[in-house]
């Protein structure tokens, strides 16, 4: 009797471990929509936004773990491409040819949508010639443009030193798309940090330089506003008029990004490549929901569907 229910026990055992087997996923991912760990990729220059969007949903989900990878848009990419993160958050969405490879594989990817950043350039706290066309803005980044003096300027002389996050971040491929119409940026006079901070402090101790960042890096986080920056630097203001003058110049507030008025926006994508709807989903789903675009609002960016406060400015 006693071997009969030790040979029972064994089989009802043996059943388990079988059906266990049976509904573990192929890929061993055992993450769920708000639960588990996950990796994800993340375009450096969101970074402050990513980080407090990370904070607040595993908050709300215990039992969730986000893992962010910041990293240039290069390179979080080309981790989604090979299956090593199942989000990428960056400024473009797929090309014909990054979606021929998916599909290749049967897969179909997507993509959300999620704000508008702002690019914003900054100077030094010496600088007094804080205004700025965009075509100036294009002549520099060719050479065409290589000191104060071309630019007009009243007060700052030398030469300008242009300051990027990374030569393979979404900010220099605005800057080449954008502005200088898909040429390369060819002025020798361009240094490249590895992250915005460090372009934030090596324009706050060189006079004469011009840094370009992304907007959510210039938020102080204690006004509710988004009309006060990081005192380090100085926003000069952009015009996409012949001649920069104060009235049709504009630094990169919310309000600017949301009328147009600011001429150097971008969009801020959600690339998605989850076919099992797991935690990476349910993470880029928070991010649209209206805590998720409250904490994009907080930040100085344009959320996609939060209401914005329009505040009248003249600051220049």
């Amino acid at each position: 009797m006693y071997r009969s229910y030790l040979i029972v026990g064994l089989l009802i055992s043996l059943g388990f471990l079988a059906s266990s087997c049976q509904d573990k996923p192929k890929d061993g991912r055992t993450d769920t929509y708000s639960s588990g760990v996950v990796k994800i990729a993340s375009d450096e220059s969101f970074s402050p936004i990513i980080a407090e969007e990370i904070g607040i949903f595993e908050s709300d989900y215990p039992q969730a773990h986000i893992v962010p990878i910041f990293t240039d848009e290069v390179n979080a990419i080309n981790l989604l491409l090979k299956d090593s993160v199942r989000l990428a958050i960056v400024t473009r969405t797929f090309t014909a040819k990054e979606m021929a490879y998916f599909q290749s594989r049967q897969y179909q990817p997507r993509f959300i949508h999620v704000a508008t950043d702002g690019l914003a350039l900054i100077v030094n706290n010496s600088c007094k010639d804080t205004l700025i066309t965009v075509d100036q803005f294009r002549k520099i980044l060719t050479g065409e443009i290589k000191t104060w003096r071309q630019m007009g300027a009243k007060t700052t002389k030398g030469d300008i030193t242009l300051v990027f996050d990374n030569q393979n971040s979404s900010t220099v491929r605005y800057a080449i798309d954008s502005i200088n119409h898909g040429k390369p940026i060819t002025n020798t006079n361009v240094r490249a940090q590895k992250t915005n901070k460090q372009v934030i402090d090596y324009v706050s101790k060189t006079p004469g330089a011009i840094g370009v960042i992304g907007v959510n890096w210039l938020a102080t986080g204690n006004d509710k506003t988004n009309l006060t920056f990081k005192k380090e630097i100085k926003v000069m203001s952009v015009s996409s008029q012949t001649i920069a003058t104060p009235d049709n110049s504009y630094k990169p507030y919310q309000a600017y990004l949301y009328t147009l008025e600011y001429p150097m926006s971008r969009p801020i994508y959600l690339l998605l490549n989850d076919p099992r709807n797991g935690l990476s989903w349910g993470f880029a789903t928070f991010m649209t929901t209206d805590k998720g675009q409250r904490i994009i609002l907080k930040s100085g960016l344009l959320p996609e569907t939060q209401p914005v406060r329009i505040v009248n400015v003249n600051d220049n």
